[in-house]
């Protein structure tokens, strides 16, 4: 049931599902893989992307779908995939352009790469990774 969901499973699953789709999707808009200083991206709505970005949207949205199931995965997935956010997200809005000469990002990236990030950290702070009533709880006799 969705009910006994952690906010981190919730975030891993939603997050894992849209950023899979988004993935896939993203080739159809540009497929490109160049580095460096020639790195270009087209526009997804108002998204950078690129085979690069593509790629590390699809391996992303596995990995949170791939954890999802479990509360304590869901809350490492939630909590890592936060604070790499955070660290894109300062990346971007320091460089303008990229994220290590590969990811091609701009503003709208860099905002949406900030609400993700939030909603990772909040999602992984407030979930446990043990079931409700259960942690530091002696087994009933």
């Amino acid at each position: 049931m969705m009910s006994d969901r952690t906010p981190a499973q919730l975030y891993a699953l939603l997050f894992g599902a849209v950023l899979l789709a988004v993935g896939v999707v993203g080739f159809a808009v540009d497929s490109s893989f160049a580095t460096g200083s020639g790195i270009e991206g087209d526009e997804l709505l108002l998204f950078e992307v690129n085979g690069w970005h593509n790629l590390v949207h699809i391996a992303s949205g596995a990995l949170g779908l791939a954890l999802a199931g479990s509360r304590a995965g869901a809350r490492v997935f939630a909590l890592g995939f936060g604070a790499v956010y955070l660290v894109v997200t300062i990346w971007g809005f320091v460089d303008g352009s990229s994220v290590l000469g590969l990811l091609t990002v701009n503003t709208a990236d860099n905002f949406l790469h900030l609400a993700i990030a939030a909603l990772g950290l909040g999602a992984g702070f407030a979930s446990s990774a043990e079931p409700v009533g259960h942690a530091g709880m002696a087994p009933a006799r």
